[in-house]
């Protein structure tokens, strides 16, 4: 198991890591449920963490995760679904200043994109996203400052200091047929946000427009959302993609909308979030090893980490 992680654009893992079907399969058994991030992290470069969009998460819990993970893990964090599904994007400064309150900044060096994920009864407008986006923050002390304006409720558990200025990038994936106009992409490239390239069985649009410096890849499962894993040659297309976007290109397999962005490298974050049937932290595995950051083969059944 890596003591750190290397360096490397690609950075794959699974979205969420406490799920009860992985205990005895992906998890060995015996493993403590406290150690589950911390076997996760060993196996993975990198996990989205999904509980702070169902909830605001407390500055010790990020700062807990920050301690599990080994050096050069990075975390993306889900931003809250009170802003995306029940405020709808709309009049929500004081949601975003709890966000940034709630402990992100304590992931410190380790804190990757923030995702935005659209619920599918949102469609395109473009003033609402272009409101939204100018009240995103693009750096850590900028997000402290922000952090700063959270509700009274929070000052018992509020962090609102950054370690250090780092750049804060954020990516939005959408799921209504409405976005796929040119538009919409020429809208996040004016604002700098990732369009989540999100593969959903067909249910909800799939678009490899890159509209940032990164790419964010969200692999729910291509025949059945959350359920059906990616075989050898799924996996092999998918880092082919990913290797094609790293690179500066935009791959020739899928669906754009607009002219390609400019050349340039760029980071590729993909995480598997095809969990029911375990095989989200298997299928990351894969496809990390394809893009030369996994672990050995052998690794993959280490011994249970001892309590």
């Amino acid at each position: 198991m890596p003591e750190s992680w290397p360096p490397s654009p690609f950075h794959v893992g699974i979205s969420g890591w406490t799920y009860k079907p992985w205990r005895g399969v992906f998890y060995p058994p015996g493993l403590p449920h406290r150690r589950e991030l911390e076997h996760a992290s060993r196996r993975l470069g990198s996990i989205e963490i999904n509980g702070s969009f169902y909830s605001l998460q407390r500055p010790e819990s990020y700062a807990k995760w920050h301690a599990e993970s080994p050096p050069g893990f990075v975390f993306s964090v889900k931003g809250p679904r009170f802003i995306t599904h029940m405020k709808k994007l709309a009049n929500v400064e004081a949601p975003l200043a709890n966000f940034f309150a709630s402990g992100v900044l304590a992931l410190r060096e380790k804190l990757g994109p923030v995702l935005w994920q659209l619920p599918p009864s949102l469609g395109f407008d473009a003033a609402r996203l272009a409101a939204f986006f100018a009240q995103l923050r693009r750096s850590t002390y900028a997000a402290a400052a922000l952090a700063a304006r959270h509700e009274e409720r929070l000052t018992d558990r509020a962090l609102t200091v950054a370690d250090a200025d780092r750049p804060l990038r954020h990516a939005l994936e959408v799921r209504h047929s409405s976005f796929e106009v040119p538009g919409f992409v020429e809208l996040l490239r004016e604002h700098d946000v990732a369009l989540v390239c999100a593969d959903t069985a067909g249910k909800w649009p799939m678009l490899d427009d890159v509209t940032s410096t990164f790419v964010y890849v969200r692999l729910h499962g291509a025949q059945e959302l959350y359920v059906s894993g990616y075989d050898d040659p799924a996996l092999e297309r998918w880092a082919g993609k990913a290797r094609v976007w790293q690179s500066g290109g935009t791959p020739d397999d899928g669906r754009t909308l607009a002219p390609p962005a400019a050349v340039r490298e760029r980071d590729v974050f993909a995480y598997f979030d095809n969990d029911v049937k375990v095989r989200a932290p298997f299928d990351a595995m894969g496809l990390s090893r394809l893009l030369g950051v996994g672990v050995p083969e052998a690794a993959d059944t280490g011994t249970v980490l001892q309590p």
